[in-house]
């Protein structure tokens, strides 16, 4: 790791903590921030040792994992915003700077969350019929899980875990459809706080077994030049060409967005670098920003990672890790490729230039010095595909970072790999003869550079800082992720998720009778519209819930309710999950609560809302492809009936469509777009998106004159002494 490698990570990690309101922890003085630093530190670590050599029984693990993450909310999170700039002066009613009531709600979450684990052993006993004890530590634990919610993510999912808990309390007063016996308090809790089926549920279990490892693992990566490589082959890929660091920016961000799986991460970690270089070369500086943010929420359905989706979707669906990889490729492409082609239409329409050879790097260079920091991503998915579990792989790949970033001799790197390449070959990676020897190497090359000199030691310090904020990733969507089971919880105990699909589909079924009152009959379809409004009524809820609540919680959330609703079609699970994942994620590039967007806008000088509504407009893969593998599921490959013409008819229609939709959105294609054309191509892009082979050639037809007049206006163009 280099001296400008490490310059680089520590102004992302400035950034991002500037912009990114979960990784934002207040001021705290020496003592208590050596405290924080080193309860975040023996977090990351007792995740990678059970990854590798074991998890705990599930509630055991869950519990410590939640004491942790709760726990520190509550001393890197103020009550009140006012409070959370500021470093407080230590006081006897404020040790360290943090006030006496934080310190005692911080005892009360971990108490609260190791009790389950600690009776565990009676649980089977009192679950049904809790104890007063279990319904005041239960209570407890509620409380302050959405107090520290409320802090680490702001209000919308207390507010909406809060009104679903009055909700199963007052049933009995409940208003029409949405009456039912109701439950007391005691129920309440014994529902959400000692079954699998609340706050211990899937989604803390997938944060505490799968997610974290992977945010660990892309946290070091980072560190150990990963992402410095991907973005300097994306300017050797992409850079010569017109509009060349919008470009960079886009292969950047989908190479770097594989290992981070954060929309912020990705637009402050490659913007940096992007964003300045796009508007030296002509790009308006909203429309800079844009790119990049529009780029970087691919970060969050790029494979391998993909934030926290793909594991919630192993355990929601119950598919192997490999078929969610597979099936986000195709989509993940087609979102890149929007970008991508609005890019090069602006660039073409504004005559942008790319970058010179003496302004990029040298392939050559490149790989020379930086191919060692792509071995640890080639274990991981080795190990991956090989068939083992998803933490087994994120072991091995985190182990590996370690090697890389300490390990300065190449042939020690080298021969590290091979030997983990014939354990792979041989199934022996499990064993714990094999994997002791390797991780204590890895610890000793760390011991070894503390001992050697300052510069190694630095090197040391900067992968144990990787293990503390790869932990900072993790308190903010664990707490999270234990709201969100309050929310399933209270779905499963009063049946209001059916309520809500029959109120959707009835919506839309208005919608769509009141359609076809005035189209000419034979066109469409009553259940063919229900789907088409009751879709679009799902994606409009999906953007609106990302607004105020992080994607993975907004994901579980539209899935509990929204799953049933799109079953009611006989819509794949596999398709439903996709579909709602899409739209949560393009929240962070839709105003008002544009995340993504608005840290790019404050990187680039440029007006917030602007940029968000650019940033939406460049989207627009990302809001098509989701209606397209509803109808043509082929596309997503692992769906049931999957048959390559259908795939290819599927695939290559959406890219002509958003080829033709990019060029109306610029107004620039071969050559200048007259208004006419725009609206035309624009028009004919829908059917060429819709799946079928006769609508695609439909608006390939439609279009067909606008791209011959292209064609001749370019070769004329061209032609020496014309135009």
């Amino acid at each position: 790791m280099t001296n400008a490698n490490l310059h680089t990570v520590t102004e992302s990690r400035s950034l991002e903590e500037k912009f990114d309101p979960e990784m934002r922890f207040r001021p705290l003085q020496p003592g208590v921030a050596w405290l924080v630093a080193g309860l975040l530190f023996a977090l990351s670590a007792f995740h990678y040792y059970t990854a590798g050599f074991g998890l705990l029984r599930e509630t055991t693990h869950r519990g410590i994992h939640m004491a942790f993450v709760v726990g520190l909310i509550f001393l890197v999170f103020a009550a009140r915003k006012v409070d959370q700039e500021r470093l407080a002066p230590s006081r006897w009613w404020r040790p360290g700077g943090i006030p006496l009531f934080d310190w005692a709600f911080a005892v009360a979450a971990v108490a609260a969350s190791l009790y389950v684990p600690w009776i565990f052993s009676e649980l089977a006993f009192r679950v049904g019929n809790p104890t007063p004890t279990d319904v005041l530590m239960g209570t407890l634990m509620i409380v302050t899980l959405i107090e520290a919610t409320r802090r680490g993510v702001g209000w919308p999912l207390p507010i909406i875990a809060t009104g679903l808990m009055a909700y199963a309390y007052f049933g009995p007063s409940m208003p029409g459809i949405f009456q039912h016996p109701g439950a007391s308090w005691s129920n309440i809790v014994n529902h959400l706080y000692l079954t699998s089926q609340g706050i211990y549920g899937i989604p803390l279990g997938v944060v505490a077994t799968y997610v974290f490892h992977y945010v660990l693992f892309g946290v070091l990566a980072t560190r150990i030049g990963l992402g410095k490589l991907f973005i300097d082959l994306a300017s050797c890929v992409a850079g010569r060409f017109a509009g060349g660091p919008a470009k960079i920016s886009i292969f950047g961000s989908a190479l770097f967005g594989m290992i981070s799986g954060s929309s912020i991460a990705n637009t402050v970690t490659v913007g940096s670098l992007t964003i300045p270089a796009m508007i030296r070369l002509g790009y308006p500086r909203h429309f800079a920003a844009a790119v990049e943010s529009t780029a970087s929420t691919g970060g969050q359905i790029t494979p391998p990672i993909m934030g926290a989706a793909a594991f919630l979707m192993v355990e929601f669906l119950g598919i192997a890790y490999t078929s969610v990889i597979l099936a986000a490729a195709v989509p993940a492409f087609m979102h890149f490729y929007g970008v991508f082609a609005q890019v090069h239409f602006e660039a073409k329409k504004s005559g942008l230039r790319g970058l010179t050879a003496a302004e990029l790097p040298n392939p050559l260079k490149v790989l020379r010095e930086g191919w060692q920091t792509l071995m640890p991503l080639a274990a991981l998915l080795t190990i991956l595909f090989s068939g083992y579990t998803p933490y087994l792989a994120a072991f091995w790949g985190i182990t590996a970072c370690m090697v890389v970033g300490l390990a300065r001799v190449p042939a020690i790197t080298v021969g590290y790999f091979a030997a983990l390449a014939v354990a792979v070959a041989f199934g022996v990676v499990t064993q714990l003869w094999f994997s002791v020897p390797m991780v204590l190497f890895a610890i000793g090359l760390g011991v070894a550079g503390w001992l050697r000199d300052d510069r190694h030691k630095a090197l040391v310090i900067d992968v144990a800082d990787g293990f503390v904020v790869g932990a900072k990733y993790a308190i903010s969507v664990g707490a999270a992720a234990a709201t969100v089971g309050i929310i399933i919880g209270i779905v499963t105990l009063t049946g209001v998720g059916f309520k809500i699909s029959y109120i959707v589909t009835s919506l839309a079924a208005e919608i769509g009778q009141a359609v076809l009152s005035v189209v000419p009959g034979g066109l469409l379809t009553d259940k063919g519209l229900t789907l088409f409004f009751t879709l679009v009524l799902t994606a409009i809820v999906c953007i609106l819930l990302g607004c105020g609540v992080p994607t993975t919680a907004n994901y579980i959330i539209m899935v509990t309710v929204a799953a049933p609703t799109l079953a009611l079609f006989a819509i794949e699970p596999v398709v439903a999950h996709f579909f709602v994942f899409y739209y949560g994620v393009l929240a962070d590039v839709t105003p008002p609560v544009a995340l993504a967007a608005y840290a790019g806008a404050s990187m680039a000088g440029a007006d917030p809302f602007r940029t968000g509504n650019t940033a939406f407009r460049l989207a627009l893969g990302k809001v098509l492809v989701p209606f397209v593998f509803v109808y043509g599921p082929a596309m997503l490959i692992v769906t049931q009936g999957f048959n390559w013409p259908d795939f290819l008819t599927t695939t290559a229609g959406c890219l002509i469509g958003i080829t033709l939709l990019s060029a109306a959105f610029a107004g620039f294609g071969l050559a200048p777009l007259a208004g006419w054309e725009r609206w035309l191509i624009g028009i004919a892009a829908l059917p060429t998106v819709a799946p079928g082979l006769t609508s695609s050639l439909a608006g390939v037809a439609l279009a067909s004159p606008v791209v011959l007049r292209q064609l001749l206006a370019m070769r004329r163009a061209a032609a020496p002494g014309l135009g």
